[in-house]
């Protein structure tokens, strides 16, 4: 995709809208726990839910369902997008991971360091994991309040980050503040571990069994004495995830309009499995899970989390406690330094680059805001300062920690917009060469009032044509669209895209190309050399003039110039559409860029 990838974008949408619902868990629970009615706060938590089925049953207080059950949702959640970044996301190509890797080691070795040397001796120690984590609702949310106006690609480097922080950290939780282990139980985990893994290999596409699965895991992890965490980081991990399939979507969109040809319920029932069958059953997870764990989990978390009594004279035992500051200190300066340093230094050493549209003083905003610690933090202190008196002042220090992190990269960003120029953190988003009929592909007017220039590849399953997307625009809008496509070939996905680029461009100069276009559109899956030469005979070419042309450096300069254009206009990715000059962000199908297409003429006509 051009951009974001559907599920990153849904991802980011859901926690930065999360947060308000945050905040106000928060202050409720810092209200009520110091209110006089903070007796019946502490009484809640503290209130035993069973869960039996004849003889066998679990019990655990409230406090502990939310910590070790909601949490576990959490995490997979979390699990699920790290193996979908890993699989078709952003952490696919290796010179893509090594800055944020590094970046997210960074920001946690620098935090336990600087903890380390600011907390006393003896049981503070044991705190130290409450410095490795970043809160992504928080950090994305916060982001979208004090960051620059377009924040599209580092919130991707910054998502990239946060996947190592989280898998650090729940391997913290789940290892180190476990009880005594049972082996008879670990054993069981890991053999539902093996199962989780086989269904991903057998295909499995029903979301059911996984479910099923991940109960028992979590059963087993808590019954083995490792805390539940771990079971859904490991249980999201082992979920596969991949992009849809031509063949799968062609199949779902037979069954769709079978559907609507014949509204009957077995037939509806096809095409419902049909679409199912579309997606990862990674996505589909997420899709239905993560506003739940956004808008409900996280904030039922903080309620019951946040509520530190904070009267006779604890605020101000904690302001002075040790513990408080090395908790600060650990989130907001060992955070900036620790991502900063990892990120900065190895992009200037050359060992990976900073995502295009990312300047420097936006990683240095974005390590400020890893700072705010929150979830995981608060997890980690609960755990590590149970019962103890040091558990006031760690989450004292937690709270501060968000609120200075949030200040201080608010302060960073206007500074980066101020003195370097470096407002959007995104990639540019509107056309960078004009459209020109003189070497343009254009069908329709070339004076049409409307403009929808695609970059695409021959090969790319979902580009205009292959869709039918451009005929339905064309049909829709007559004389007044005039559509362009631009070659944007992807050899690294797509090997044959370079050669069929070239073949569209040697027809066009027999006055050919549409005719080549619609022949290469229609046989992709056929791109091979003899491919391309029958294809020639079937438009009418004159054979030698075409093969020469096809070798030429003419041929290859005009297909250069059309990827360097989409690069210089912010198009990483086939298909990539401009509506009149301007970069199309979201889905691409015909109804949405009629809707696009149509806005333009409201807002040409509103100026």
């Amino acid at each position: 995709m051009a951009q974001l990838t559907g599920s990153v974008r849904s991802f980011v949408s859901t926690e930065a809208g999360s947060v308000g619902l945050l905040l106000a868990a928060v202050v409720v629970a810092l209200v009520w726990a110091n209110s006089p009615w903070s007796g019946a706060y502490a009484a809640l938590w503290a209130t035993e839910a069973s869960v039996a089925v004849g003889g066998v049953g679990l019990s655990m207080d409230l406090a502990h369902w939310v910590n070790d059950g909601l949490m576990a949702l959490f995490f997979f959640v979390i699990g699920l997008e790290v193996r979908y970044e890993i699989s078709v996301g952003v952490l696919t190509q290796r010179r893509r991971v090594v800055i944020p890797a590094l970046a997210g080691l960074g920001g946690m070795l620098v935090p336990v360091l600087l903890y380390v040397a600011v907390a006393p001796a003896g049981p503070a120690l044991q705190g130290w994991g409450v410095v490795i984590g970043t809160d992504t609702a928080f950090m994305l949310g916060a982001l979208t309040v004090v960051g620059p106006r377009f924040v599209t690609q580092l919130r991707v480097f910054l998502l990239a980050i946060t996947v190592i922080d989280d898998i650090v950290a729940v391997a913290v939780i789940g290892l180190v503040f476990s009880e005594t282990l049972h082996l008879r139980a670990l054993l069981v985990a890991g053999v539902l571990c093996g199962v989780l893994a086989v269904l991903g290999r057998l295909g499995v596409w029903r979301t059911v069994p996984y479910a099923l699965v991940m109960v028992a895991l979590w059963v087993a992890t808590l019954r083995a004495g490792l805390h539940a965490s771990i079971a859904g980081m490991i249980g999201g991990l082992l979920i596969p995830a991949h992009a849809p399939s031509r063949q799968a979507v062609e199949v779902a969109a037979r069954l769709f309009r079978a559907f609507r040809q014949s509204p009957q319920a077995r037939v509806g029932l096809s095409a419902r499995r049909g679409l199912k069958r579309a997606v990862s059953v990674n996505e589909r997870l997420q899709t239905v899970l993560h506003p739940w764990t956004s808008y409900g989990v996280v904030p039922v978390f903080a309620l019951a989390n946040a509520g530190i009594d904070l009267r006779g004279g604890v605020l101000a035992q904690a302001l002075g406690s040790p513990v408080t500051w090395a908790v600060v200190v650990g989130l907001v300066v060992g955070k900036f330094v620790g991502i900063s340093a990892g990120a900065l230094l190895p992009a200037r050493l050359g060992l990976g680059d900073l995502p295009r549209g990312v300047a420097p003083g936006h990683v240095l905003g974005g390590g400020v805001l890893s700072g705010i610690g929150f979830t995981v933090s608060l997890l980690i202190a609960s755990l590590a300062f149970d019962g103890s008196p040091l558990l006031a002042p760690a989450t004292v220090g937690v709270l501060l920690a968000a609120v200075l992190a949030t200040l201080l990269g608010w302060v960073v960003f206007r500074l980066t917009a101020l003195l370097r120029g470096q407002a959007d953190a995104d990639l540019p988003r509107v056309l960078d060469r004009p459209v020109d009929p003189g070497r343009d592909h254009i069908q329709g007017p070339v004076d049409a009032p409307l403009t929808l220039v695609e970059y695409g590849d021959y090969e790319c399953p979902f580009c205009a044509h292959a869709t039918g997307v451009a005929q339905e625009l064309r049909q829709h809008f007559g004389d007044r669209l005039r559509y362009v496509y631009r070659h944007l070939p992807l050899p690294d996905v797509h090997p044959h895209a370079e050669l069929a680029a070239r073949a569209a461009v040697a027809a066009d100069a027999q006055g050919r190309f549409w005719q080549m276009h619609e022949l290469l559109f229609a046989h992709q899956d056929r791109l091979e050399f003899e491919d391309i030469i029958s294809y020639a005979v079937q438009a009418g070419l004159d054979i030698e003039v075409f093969l020469r042309d096809l070798e030429s450096e003419a041929t290859a300069a005009r297909i250069r110039a059309d990827v360097a254009s989409a690069e210089a206009s912010g198009a990483s990715g086939a298909p990539t559409f401009f509506v009149n000059d301007h970069r199309h962000t979201g889905p691409h199908d015909a109804t949405t860029l009629t809707h696009a297409l149509e806005a333009s003429i409201a807002d040409a006509n509103s100026v």
